[in-house]
């Protein structure tokens, strides 16, 4: 087994990580760091739990680290990891900065490390119907995409300003490398990434618009929607595929559903999405995802039997997008993409 510690115990931890860290028999967790090291300490016993992360990754023997602090600290947090011989799964959207990326990407390889961006979002799935329409030609050739992650968050919650931090990084970096999985970079970008809600410091709202030369890409989140909303919207030259709601595997692994669950992952016939064209509607049996799917390739790429499931190219790539588009927002101009390499920055 892979021994395995993680850094955060949030949210993300505990909802999309250590139930599948606990669940796959590829995985043994060993060692949990946090500020908050009660209930860590409670929910998992027979674990040791550290608040010193240099004391964690000296001592737990982990094999793998599990990075899900906040975003600014990524890059510190997975230089130490790296250089101490440790393979590194890191959150969404990994670091802050392209050099630092390109930093880490050059240290996993000469260590011959596995570095893998947690992008579980491919394995949502709705985008998994999606990749499956495409690659079946269902709609024809592609001219419009929309990707929307609409909730109702109107007040301002315990949210911390700072590099990093907002909706367009966390959301927006999962919107962005599913476009990207779909239809490969584009040659510009236009936005608006903006602090909305009344008492805000951070991005709550983001409208970026993805220039191809064959298609346009709508990527768009508000705080303001609390009622079903769109997620995708795929328009081809045979007709239109609509699909409302979210995957349901957030909202399952909060209620306790077990990962290895058949149920976790299948959606509600009520929540299928739709065709549209000249004929008649046409109800689209959702695929069936799967976030257990990343961590099963993870493995795999960690015993030398796979490849990764995510690059980091492929991050920064998407990292490029969000800080693209930031400056779109901040100067009110379409940016255009460089053919850049990251290895080389």
């Amino acid at each position: 087994m892979i021994k395995t510690a993680i850094i955060g115990y949030g949210q993300s931890a505990s909802i999309f990580h250590l139930p599948f860290i606990d669940s796959l028999s590829d995985f043994e967790l060993v060692a949990i760091n946090t500020s908050k090291p009660e209930r860590a300490a409670q929910d998992w016993p027979d674990v040791t739990v550290y608040t010193d992360v240099d004391q964690m990754l000296a001592e737990s023997g982990a094999q793998l680290v599990v990075i899900t602090a906040p975003n600014e600290v990524h890059y510190e947090l997975g230089r130490k990891a790296l250089n101490l011989g440790l393979h590194v799964v890191m959150e969404n959207p990994t670091v802050t900065q392209l050099h630092q990326g390109a930093e880490l990407m050059r240290l996993a390889d000469s260590n011959k490390l596995c570095l893998i961006p947690f992008h579980n979002r491919r394995w949502d799935s709705d985008f998994v119907t999606l990749r499956k329409l495409l690659a079946d030609d269902t709609l024809g050739p592609i001219h419009g995409f929309e990707s929307h992650f609409d909730r109702f968050r109107p007040r301002v919650r315990a949210e911390q300003p700072g590099v990093g931090a907002g909706v367009w990084f966390d959301l927006g970096g999962h919107l962005v490398d599913q476009t990207l999985v779909l239809f490969g970079k584009p040659q510009s970008v236009t936005a608006r990434c903006l602090s909305m809600r009344p008492g805000s410091e951070v991005t709550d709202y983001f409208h970026v618009q993805l220039h191809y030369s064959d298609k346009e890409v709508l990527l768009h989140s508000s705080p303001y929607h609390p009622g079903p909303t769109l997620r995708f919207k795929l328009q081809g030259e045979r007709g239109c595929y609509i699909k409302r709601g979210f995957d349901p595997q957030e909202e399952r692994l909060q209620n306790g559903i077990v990962p290895d669950s058949p149920y976790l992952a299948k959606e509600a016939e009520a929540d299928y999405g739709v065709f549209y064209s000249d004929d008649e509607p046409q109800v689209i049996e959702s695929e069936i995802g799967g976030y257990r799917y990343f961590y099963q390739a993870t493995a795999q790429a960690i015993r030398g039997e796979g490849p990764l499931p995510v690059t980091m190219q492929d991050a920064l790539d998407g990292l490029n997008i969000i800080n693209l588009a930031e400056q779109s927002s901040l100067e009110g101009k379409t940016m255009s993409l460089s053919a850049t390499t990251f290895r080389d920055i």
